[in-house]
């Protein structure tokens, strides 16, 4: 069983590790509305806190690609926790790559000085669970070699130091910020290139992460923020990308696991776990990944369910004087055209290639085109088109949407197109809650 008190949720987390009790939680990466909604659903039926985490790029001081500020971020998914009946104090908000690196082109002073900024607004707006990340080489840095890792660490202490003054001046209720460090990560939203293997972080140079960043707290007069930091970030081998997935393997993992083991207070936080199996999730959990982030496998599921409802409109709808379809699926793809700077890096090849990953890609970049407003409305257009004909034809269902409609046929679902979608994102959440000792399914 969770606690309910969510601000000591991590620390629990890290003493259940040490005791080779393999309880973690998963980290909800997204600020789409319907992953929030299902995510919300889906902890409520287990009785489990939340954790929702923003990246510093989606949302900062300046708004960042959604447009949204730190507090306006915490309003905006506790209103669906509001709607959704969900508890406010099970929620945990988190900060991912919390850093300099939306401001990677200017020289460091300012960079750091927006970036110190973005943490105090995310401690006062109630982010409780901060990754801090300043690996990045900014504008003044040498640009022909990585960033030394002593002036990463000493920036990343900057950003504690920054967090620990507004936690003083927090509104009353924010809980002390529990801390990740450590930067070693796969592409953010899937590799831009085909690989043959990913990654696994050597021992070494996590050790040399933890030690250069305790001496750099420890410098900044931050030891007690330095007792709060409970995870390290790095690549335990699992990443997708445009049509590969790389399974989590425990032997070439084996290393990395155990040197963990070390260290009282620390556990790893994975990234890029999205779309790996159940039981590679649950063994993930077994090794010391207790934090396991996940984003494009949630948006992909959403996406999964649309098309598939758009197959069933045209089947059942098509050919009606009365009735204009919703056309979501051609929405799309023109909204990408229109504005590539979400894929073009990422989808490679000819014209038909291209097309197809625009559609199909687990990497998922349409997930930035759902909040167009041609996109949106055509969604809206496809949602009011299949509700005139419910119940949907069971046949058709079953042929495009087999598992809800086996749920459907059983009590468990109700036929409702946006029931239908929450539920496929359902499926991808419960693999996480079964991995990380949530109860996945009520």
């Amino acid at each position: 069983m969770l606690p309910q008190d969510d601000r000591s949720l991590l620390d629990v987390i890290v003493r259940a590790h040490k005791r080779g009790q393999p309880f973690g939680v998963y980290s909800i990466c997204s600020a789409h509305p319907y992953v929030l909604q299902a995510s919300l659903a889906h902890a409520q039926r287990a009785g489990a806190p939340l954790l929702i985490e923003s990246t510093c790029n989606q949302v900062n001081q300046f708004g960042g690609y959604t447009g949204m500020t730190p507090a306006d971020f915490a309003s905006y998914v506790r209103g669906f926790a509001q709607q959704c009946s969900f508890p406010p104090d099970r929620i945990m908000l988190g900060s991912d790559h919390l850093g300099p690196n939306p401001w990677q082109d200017t020289p460091a002073a300012l960079a750091m000085d927006r970036a110190q900024t973005l943490v105090r607004d995310s401690v006062c707006a109630g982010y409780v669970k901060l990754h801090l990340d300043a690996s990045m080489n900014l504008a003044d840095d040498p640009a022909n070699a990585p960033l030394d890792p002593r002036v990463a660490a000493q920036r990343t202490a900057d950003l504690a130091a920054a967090a620990e003054e507004a936690r003083r001046h927090a509104p009353p209720g924010v809980g002390a910020p529990r801390y990740v460090i450590g930067a070693e990560v796969p592409s953010p939203g899937g590799m831009l290139h085909h690989e043959t293997q990913a990654t696994v972080s050597h021992w070494v140079d996590v050790e040399e992460t933890i030690e250069l960043t305790e001496q750099a707290f420890l410098m900044r007069g931050l030891g007690s923020a330095w007792e709060r930091v409970v995870a390290v970030v790095v690549e335990p081998g699992v990443e997708f990308g445009d049509r590969v997935v790389f399974e989590y393997d425990h032997a070439r993992a084996g290393a990395l696991s155990r040197f963990i083991e070390r260290y009282e207070g620390l556990v790893y936080e994975a990234h890029s776990t999205d779309y790996q199996t159940c039981p590679a999730l649950t063994r993930m959990e077994a090794d010391d990944f207790a934090i396991l982030k996940v984003g494009p496998a949630m948006t992909f599921g959403f996406r999964e369910a649309i098309f598939a409802l758009g197959h069933i409109e045209e089947e059942l709808l098509a050919g009606r004087a009365e009735v204009t379809l919703s056309g979501v699926r051609e929405a799309l793809e023109q909204a990408m055209l229109a504005d590539p700077t979400h894929w073009c890096k990422y989808y490679r090849g000819n014209p038909v290639d291209q097309r197809i990953a625009r559609a199909f890609s687990l990497s998922d970049r349409s997930r930035y085109y759902w909040p167009t407003p041609e996109v949106q409305a055509a969604l809206e257009q496809l949602l009011e088109n299949l509700r005139s004909v419910t119940p949907i034809h069971p046949a058709l269902l079953s042929q495009y949407l087999p598992v809800q409609q086996g749920r459907i046929r059983s009590g468990q679902l109700s036929a409702d197109p946006a029931a239908l979608i929450l539920d496929k994102i359902d499926d991808v959440l419960a693999d996480y809650a079964c991995a990380c000792g949530h109860e996945a399914r009520l």
